[in-house]
């Protein structure tokens, strides 16, 4: 890495690697531990994880011009004296843990209160670490002349994928979340002082002052980068991080909003950018390119195809197709790096061009888009880019339009891929009575007519996830469906449970309201859902909460939050319906949710909690509340009715005392306990430990 062999020479390569290393591993690791920190506060949505991208990679932007503006306009004394006061201030600002009073009211669109919340309690001391690669690669090549730094920016990216592959195998099943802050908060410190280290050579030695003005004039002999190379390095960034983003939202939407779905895809980003930097060797265009056009095949098939592509054959074609993809771009981008003269100015317009793809990700497309399209507009920028860099190259058989029969094959090839991908997103909204799109996803209203026994109903989708059914025809309109049925765990508590007397039944999760259909004529139900439009759609395109005969009261925003705030409810009967998608909200179910929850239950109370889902086992973790609550839980499981709409389900019933025998007797199947449980509190939470 360094030509001289001196050892101050190595002992300072020494020090600027260890900083650069240890800067980059906080500034990945924070990603993960503070956005799994504020996740159940926000309802769990993968909306969290992209608000956070886009925070951090605005950051990021921010911290690059703040290194690029620093290294133009001051001399290196005064560019350390700054910098480290300003190291010294952030470390006075630690831990970065956030306060309960960043909680949201839960009328409000929550994009603001998290970009907030982050720049309050982390906003510093990330836009510093932000800075530290690139303007410590110029006062490397300042303190170093002759030296490379670009081998200290692939060192920075491994110290970034060492950050995200430990943090969910390594740190968050083992530490709690305000521990991993804690901890995170000494490992900036000891960055600081590692920082300080590193701008002591430019402090103490006066003579260095003239560095950057002789490096000036020797770089006037090399050819500055044209705007049309600038505009390049922008594209082919923002199209990786497009690419990024609209990746971790199709894959979280589809498997789980888990802080492992998150890294990935943002390791797949990373191992591209150390590959790339690294070494020519790594990448190779005519490869890249054929493996890019393959998987963006395989992409497109997977959305048309939809549900019956299984779930691990989805994500690996999803990330395959990132991977080739960022490759693309970021080899590309290795290709076209300039001397260190414009080295703050290249990673300036990279970081520009990653915040740009955050901002349309996190902003505009949930602005403008009725559905998730992001994918279909990555897989289209991406050709496009594509098609740019062998239109500009030189070397290209496609230089500036040559090979006209190529070009054609190419423009048609492509052509075929965008109609397919119109097709998709034509046909996802088209089909529906009607589409919503806010911070917690894409909402669907579906007629449907199946192909066997049963009748035709009316369908909500969040996503890829059914969140209830009705019956068209008028006399079924009624019937409990999906997974409410009569014999299932809600249906049995509710038909069965101090129906001789007015009720008071707490729901959490309205769906399209089908548990209102048990409502008697002086029972008093009390929904909460985090969702304004599932309230909207529910009312407007079924009818259970209007042909109950019980009355119904709507509480809008987190359920936790809202039973928090609320005095003693006696319930008779407590649903937790928030669990069968794949966004789980693990604070619903941690040791002070159940304290929350007994509160507001009678004595006799029954807490119903529906476990039916694809990818996680909840009966340890359901199991370890009742033990940790000290009720006694029963499994439920009802089978599937296709006549009835009905689907096979599992719920867990916690009670005090036992259940009656009539209702087990009713029930299809009472399932033995798990021999294990889990445990849960705020503090720590791990949906790996759970995942089928």
């Amino acid at each position: 890495m360094v030509s001289s062999s001196a050892p101050r020479s190595k002992h300072l390569a020494i020090c600027f690697a260890s900083t650069i290393f240890t800067s980059a591993f906080l500034l990945f690791q924070v990603q993960p531990l503070i956005s799994k920190y504020i996740l159940p506060w926000f309802g769990g949505s993968p909306t969290v994880w992209s608000t956070c991208m886009l925070f951090f990679q605005v950051v990021l932007f921010g911290g690059y011009v703040y290194a690029h503006l620093l290294t133009t306009y001051l001399n290196p004394r005064w560019q350390a004296a700054l910098h480290c006061a300003l190291v010294v201030t952030a470390a006075a600002m630690l831990p970065i843990t956030p306060d309960a009073s960043w909680k949201p009211d839960g009328a409000a669109d929550p994009t603001w209160r998290i970009v907030s919340l982050l720049t309050c309690c982390v906003g510093l001391p990330y836009f510093i670490l932000s800075s530290t690669g690139p303007l410590l690669q110029r006062w490397f090549s300042v303190q170093l002349p002759g030296a490379s730094p670009y081998r200290l920016y692939a060192l920075s990216n491994i110290g970034s994928l060492l950050a995200l592959i430990s943090y969910p195998f390594a740190f968050e099943p083992v530490l709690s979340s305000p521990a991993q802050a804690d901890l995170w908060s000494w490992g900036f410190r000891t960055f600081a002082v590692l920082c300080g280290c590193c701008a002591i050579g430019l402090l103490k030695q006066p003579a260095l002052a003239d560095t950057i003005t002789s490096t000036a004039s020797e770089a006037t002999t090399e050819e500055a980068p044209t705007w049309a190379d600038r505009a390049m390095w922008v594209g082919l960034a923002l199209v990786a991080s497009l690419m990024l983003l609209a990746t971790t939202n199709q894959v979280c939407l589809d498997v789980a909003t888990v802080p492992f779905l998150w890294i990935l895809p943002l390791t797949i980003y990373l191992l591209s950018f150390i590959l790339c930097f690294d070494a020519d060797r790594w990448y190779s265009r005519k490869w890249y390119v054929v493996l890019l056009a393959l998987s963006l095949l395989g992409v497109i098939r997977t959305l048309l195809t939809g549900a019956a592509v299984s779930i691990v054959l989805q994500v690996m074609t999803y990330l395959s197709a990132l991977y080739f993809c960022c490759m693309v771009c970021h080899g590309e981008l290795a290709k076209q790096r300039p001397s260190p003269r414009y080295l703050t100015s290249f990673y300036l317009l990279i970081s520009l061009g990653g915040a740009g793809g955050g901002l349309f990700v996190g902003v505009l497309a949930p602005a403008v888009f009725p559905a998730y399209w992001e994918l279909h507009i990555g897989i289209v920028a991406c050709l496009i880019a594509t098609l740019a860099v062998f239109f500009r190259d030189k070397a290209s058989v496609l230089y500036h339009g040559q090979s006209r029969p190529a070009w054609v094959g190419l423009l048609v090839w492509s052509g075929l891929l965008v109609h397919a991908l119109q097709t998709h997103a034509r046909e996802a909204v088209s089909s529906a009575l009607a589409v919503t799109r806010n911070f917690y996803g894409v909402l669907r209203i579906v007629d449907e007519q199946p192909a066997g026994t049963a009748p035709a109903h009316r369908g909500m989708y969040h996503g890829s996830i059914l969140h209830g059914v009705q019956f068209l025809e008028p006399e079924h309109k009624r019937n409990p469906t999906t997974y409410y049925g009569e014999q299932s765990g809600a249906g049995l508590a509710l038909r069965f449970h101090r129906t001789n007397s007015p009720r008071h039944i707490g729901v959490v999760g309205l769906g399209v309201g089908t548990l209102a259909t048990y409502g008697q004529k002086a029972d008093r139900l009390r929904f909460y859902e985090i969702n304004p439009d599932v309230i909207t759609l529910a009312q407007q395109y079924f009818t259970y909460l209007s042909d109950s005969p019980a009355k119904s009261t709507m509480v809008l925003g987190d359920a936790r939050l809202s039973l928090e705030q609320e005095p003693n409810n006696q319930f008779d009967v407590l649903v937790l319906d928030a669990f069968s998608g794949d966004a789980i909200p693990t604070h619903l179910l941690t040791h002070e949710a159940g304290q929350l929850y007994t509160r507001h239950l009678k004595p006799d109370g029954i807490l119903c909690i529906h476990i039916s889902n694809l990818h996680f086992d909840l009966r340890p973790v359901v199991l370890g509340l009742a033990r940790d609550l000290g009720m006694q839980a029963t499994c439920v499981e009802a089978p599937a009715d296709e006549s009835r709409g009905q689907l096979m389900c599992h719920w867990m019933l916690l009670t005090r005392e036992a259940l009656p025998p009539e209702l087990l007797n009713d029930a299809h199947e009472v399932e033995g306990l798990p021999s294990k449980s889990i445990q849960w509190t705020d503090e720590w939470s791990n949906l790996l430990s759970v995942l089928r």
